[in-house]
């Protein structure tokens, strides 16, 4: 039997630390599955694991794209489960970790088929959104879609700002002549691994104490002229993310530096209260406080075998 040890929580609770420590126990490799970390250009932003930490042990799928890539949550799958099935030929345990809702279910669930689209209803979706902007996406996904409308609102409303994302869910609808949603969970991909799903958790106060030392961090050890550089390609999808778009907007001469500052800061707490309420969702995850002891971890996960 195979088993893939599953890290989930919210951004700064230290999935980093958690899983290079029992991947060190485990004798076995770790494959990210946070979106924000496959891009090589995003450093600071996205928190990559540190030289010592990369070092610590083998990790898979950090800095592995470009920004100027068109790089799916499909894309990913494919190659996560091609990654792990090259894994569990000689270990019976692999690692998966990240915030990434989405990437993880991806990785355990499969990610869901959607019909070919013709080009001509892509096109279409495209021009409209360049003439009338991301409302027009927002009022058609409404009108075509309701319910994965008010589930995005609810679970994920940074998406509804996110015009590649919406544009996708507007193509289907009308591509395919059935809401978006209809294709969602259809069904399950089969899997040769078992997954032991862990929670990181802590009290809510603590966490977001965390993300703003975080932020003051990342400040410190020059954020700013990271997304200086990155300011050019400001519109690309992998850049539309906390901790860049609040920056281009200083650079834009929207807001000052101290507010864009704190905007990153309750953005990025808004973040992790909706990565909570998505890993929440599935009752398989047993939950543990993010000071908990190794060994505990280590005997849970044994209990599997």
């Amino acid at each position: 039997m195979k088993y893939l040890i599953t890290i989930v929580g919210p951004t700064a609770i230290g999935k980093t630390s958690w899983s290079i420590i029992l991947a060190k126990h485990f004798n076995c490799e770790i494959v990210s599955c946070d979106s924000r970390q496959f891009f090589k250009e995003m450093t600071l932003g996205t928190a990559v694991p540190n030289d010592l930490e990369l070092a610590a042990a083998k990790h898979h799928f950090i800095q592995n794209k470009s920004i100027f890539e068109n790089y799916t949550v499909g894309d990913y799958e494919k190659e996560a489960i091609t990654k792990l099935d090259e894994l569990f030929r000689t270990n019976d345990y692999a690692i998966l970790v990240g915030g990434s809702g989405l990437y993880v279910d991806a990785v355990l669930k499969g990610f869901d088929e959607f019909p070919d689209i013709d080009i001509e209803v892509r096109s279409a979706v495209n021009s409209s959104y360049e003439k009338l902007g991301i409302g027009y996406l927002q009022s058609q996904l409404l009108d075509l879609d309701p319910q994965y409308y008010n589930t995005l609102l609810q679970e994920n409303p940074q998406t509804l700002q996110n015009p590649q994302r919406m544009m996708r869910f507007v193509e289907v609808c009308i591509g395919a002549g059935n809401p978006y949603s209809f294709y969602l969970n259809q069904k399950q991909k089969s899997r040769n691994f078992t997954p032991i799903l862990i929670g990181l958790e802590a009290d809510r106060k603590l966490i977001y104490d965390r993300i703003n030392r975080r932020v003051d961090v990342m400040m410190n050890e020059g954020l700013l002229t990271e997304a200086k550089k990155l300011y050019p390609n400001k519109d690309l999808n992998a850049l539309q993310t906390v901790g860049y778009r609040e920056l281009f907007s200083y650079f834009n001469n929207e807001i000052s530096l101290d507010f864009a500052i704190e905007e990153i800061k309750k953005n990025t707490r808004r973040f992790s209260k909706r990565q909570l309420t998505w890993f929440k969702r599935n009752s398989d995850t047993k939950w543990f406080d993010y000071e908990t002891k190794v060994d505990e971890l280590i005997t849970y996960i044994k209990s599997f075998k």
